[in-house]
């Protein structure tokens, strides 16, 4: 049990803190996708817009998913508070994708 909550924690907690080193001076290290762009890819693509996207939708991550694992783990048990943070954590995975597709070709 304090394996589970550890987990849901310092996943929220590794979210929130790492997506707030990226910045555009190394997100050519950082940022997956971006740092095996071209050179001519990268200049097509808004990584201010994206960086802004993309720090916004961790944090809310990492935030609600931790504070609706530990609502439902209060109110039903700890398997049930699992499976609805597991859901939390990958539905929202398709609009990060497709979001994140629209920062191609904006300069």
């Amino acid at each position: 049990m304090i394996a589970t909550l550890l987990t849901v924690i310092g996943t929220g907690l590794l979210y929130i803190f790492a997506i707030r080193f990226v910045n555009e001076n190394n997100a050519k290290t950082w940022l997956s996708g971006y740092n095996t762009m071209s050179k001519a890819e990268q200049e097509k693509f808004d990584l201010t817009g994206y960086l802004v996207f993309i720090k916004s939708f961790f944090y809310n991550l990492g935030l609600y998913g931790t504070f609706i694992f530990f609502i439902f783990y209060f109110l039903t048990d700890l398997q049930f508070a699992v499976w609805v943070w597991i859901a939390v954590q990958l539905l929202p995975l398709p609009f990060l994708i497709y979001k994140g597709n629209q920062f191609k070709n904006k300069k």
